[in-house]
């Protein structure tokens, strides 16, 4: 199932029935799960280890070189779990720092022109719409999703469950279950995304007052945390605290908009 005007280094390992198609490159140190998929002028670069049952689109490159300044050469890599789809001419640069890596989960779809810097950790169910940019260092949790041409400042993290708006900048953290829009603001709780997900009425109502209490409170983040804590218990308001208090960045905040139009959305 490879195609004979593939170049597959010998030192490559190929995995069972997996496809090779024409013009393709899978360059030694680098491994091909079984059941993959490699489509023509792909290119698998940079000791690239590509999982399970993943499909890699016609002229996409995975572990090239990092656009880091200071990247002095050395081994780092690209990982690549199970499942994933990955578009036409999408690219996925390999780690900076010796011996780090750019982690790709399981079941991501990354749609054509999508990149995803050195470093950047992408977790399980993300989806990256066409021509998003994901800058070194960020970390995508799981099932969010990035609109088309979407913007991501290294070293931002983007929260799970988070939707954003095609054409968005975010240059701080974007909280899990929010929505973004614009540049580094956000416009509500991502309603539709936590309903497919299964994430129960109750919960989202919950998911919901956090989002008042931060925002049009009155409060400061930290009041607004503790706030929030004595108001709602579960899991998924408590790994809404447990994100912000982590940001480094600080965090993406509310469209300049008052409460009685928040609440009337």
């Amino acid at each position: 199932m490879i195609h004979p005007t593939a170049i597959v280094s010998s030192k490559a390992e190929i995995g069972k029935d997996v496809s090779i198609g024409p013009w393709a490159i899978v360059e030694a140190g680098c491994s091909i799960g079984d059941g993959s998929e490699i489509r023509a002028h792909a290119v698998i670069t940079g000791n690239s280890q590509i999982g399970k049952r993943n499909q890699i689109g016609f002229g996409a490159i995975i572990g090239a070189e990092p656009q880091d300044m200071a990247f002095k050469g050395g081994f780092s890599s690209v990982i690549i779990g199970d499942d994933n789809i990955i578009r036409e001419y999408v690219t996925i640069h390999r780690g900076s720092a010796e011996s780090s890596v750019t982690r790709i989960g399981n079941r991501c779809f990354l749609m054509a022109g999508s990149h995803v810097a050195h470093n950047c950790l992408v977790e399980d169910q993300v989806v990256l719409v066409n021509n998003v940019l994901l800058a070194g260092y960020v970390h995508v949790e799981k099932r969010a999703f990035l609109g088309g041409a979407a913007v991501i400042h290294q070293h931002v993290r983007i929260g799970e469950l988070t939707m954003i708006r095609g054409q968005t900048r975010i240059g701080k953290d974007l909280p899990p279950y929010f929505m973004a829009v614009d540049t580094n603001e956000v416009s509500g709780i991502n309603r539709v995304g936590l309903k497919r997900a299964g994430i129960t009425e109750e919960i989202r109502r919950k998911i919901e007052e956090a989002y008042k209490i931060l925002y049009f409170s009155g409060y400061n983040v930290s009041q607004a945390l503790e706030k929030i804590e004595k108001v709602s218990q579960c899991n998924e308001i408590q790994k809404l605290v447990d994100f912000i208090r982590k940001t480094k960045r600080g965090i993406c905040m509310a469209r300049k908009k008052n409460k009685e139009d928040f609440q009337e959305e």
